[in-house]
C-alpha cells in the first residue's frame, strides 16, 4: 500500500458556524468509508498555513485516493492537493541503486 497526503483548503462557505464543522467532518468521513473501501485513514491534522487540513491515507490504487479527495472537495467546498509520500528511509535507499 502506498501512503498519500491529501492537503485541503476549506471554503468559508462550507459551514456557516465553525461549531458545525464537526458535523461536516463526520459526514465526509462516513461517505469516504462507504464509497472508498480501499482507503485506510491513518491520521488527520489541522494546520495553520496554506492548507487547513492534512490527511494521511494509505491505498493500493491511486484512483481510490482521488475519489476520496473528490468527496472532500464536494462536501467541504474545498480545494485539495494530493501527494504520494515515500518514507524517507526508502527514498534514501533508492538513491543508491
Amino acid at each position: 500500500m502506498a501512503t498519500y497526503l491529501i492537503l485541503s483548503r476549506i471554503s468559508p462557505e462550507a459551514v456557516k458556524d465553525p461549531k458545525n464543522f464537526k458535523d461536516l467532518a463526520e459526514a465526509v468521513s462516513e461517505t469516504i468509508k462507504r464509497q472508498c473501501p480501499g482507503v485506510t485513514w491513518k491520521d488527520s491534522y489541522a494546520t495553520l498555513g496554506r492548507f487547513d487540513v492534512v490527511d494521511i491515507v494509505e491505498a493500493a490504487q491511486p484512483e481510490e485516493v482521488a475519489k476520496a479527495a473528490m468527496i472532500i472537495r464536494s462536501y467541504g467546498h474545498s480545494s485539495t492537493e494530493t501527494l504520494l509520500a515515500t518514507p524517507w528511509k526508502d527514498f534514501l535507499s533508492s538513491l543508491g541503486r
